[in-house]
């Protein structure tokens, strides 16, 4: 498809960048794989929950919005701040929608926008998370978009704070596709990124987190059952391998959700939501 700055279309990243995943393939691990990335400049958001969010948050990150007919009131406020800017706001057709979106699921509407700055969290952040009680999710190569994007949801549902993900070859970013299974998550969630997970893991202990690890098998059941004065840092596991076991060993505890034993595991996102619930809900009340 050719390249229409006035539409907001783009080549897929992905093509274009699945040579060097495929070059730089690693064993499982928590230590970062160095790839070539290509930086984005701008980020697709698709969904009536995830564009209001944006403009909820950042209305001047807003470069272009599109949308369908039956949501032109819904997005009336987001085009007169576009309008004021001397923004682009089109309403189109779905076929042109589909286009601009690059995807059938855009929810009739796609807003252009400027992406955040994935930053990488410090020795003092953490202890500054800590010492507001702020909960953290950490994830261990969780390699599906879609995954992150279901988790950043769950994780705003019950107020998590931050999520931290590895600069690792194997590790979801917060691409357009998990923005829009995240339906807003990731809007109030935010994503840092660390280079070393197992000192991250082992740093947000030492700040005074309550890291528990989330397992596969071997875990407690008691879930509940921890440091309920200290804030909360989870640690969530690949889909296929789970925990690293350094990561593992770094935690201070493990858990796991008993089931039937019919099938090994819960997906990833769901684990985190149900976890979530053990260790935050109940908690707060």
């Amino acid at each position: 498809m050719a390249h229409n700055p006035r539409l907001g279309f783009r080549p897929s990243l992905a093509a274009r960048a699945a040579a060097a995943r495929d070059s730089a393939k690693a064993a499982p691990g928590s230590q970062p794989v160095p790839v070539v990335r290509e930086e984005l400049k701008e980020l697709r958001l698709c969904g009536i929950a995830a564009v209001q969010a944006r403009f909820a948050r950042d209305p001047g990150s807003i470069l272009r919005l599109f949308y369908e007919a039956a949501l032109g009131q819904r997005v009336g406020a987001i085009c007169k701040v576009l309008a004021g800017a001397k923004k682009i706001y089109r309403q189109v057709e779905a076929a042109e929608l589909e286009k601009v979106a690059g995807s059938l699921h855009h929810g009739g509407v796609v807003a252009v926008v400027t992406p955040d700055v994935v930053r990488v969290p410090t020795a003092a952040d953490l202890r500054e998370w800590a010492q507001r009680g702020e909960a953290v999710l950490v994830l261990d190569r969780i390699g599906n978009a879609h995954n992150l994007g279901a988790i950043a949801r769950t994780a705003a549902f019950f107020g998590v704070a931050r999520i931290v993900i590895p600069d690792h070859a194997n590790a979801a970013k917060p691409t357009e596709s998990a923005h829009r299974v995240a339906e807003g998550g990731l809007e109030v969630v935010e994503v840092w990124q660390t280079r070393d997970l197992v000192g991250c893991v082992r740093e947000l202990g030492a700040a005074g987190y309550d890291v528990v690890g989330a397992a596969t098998r071997g875990g407690r059941p008691e879930v509940g059952q921890g440091a309920a004065r200290k804030p909360l840092a989870l640690v969530l596991g690949n889909e296929e391998h789970g925990l690293t076991p350094v990561v593992a060993a770094s935690c201070a505890r493990l858990v796991t959700i008993p089931g039937s034993g019919k099938v090994e595991s819960l997906n990833v996102s769901v684990a985190a939501a149900v976890l979530l619930w053990e260790l935050l809900g109940r908690r707060s009340g």
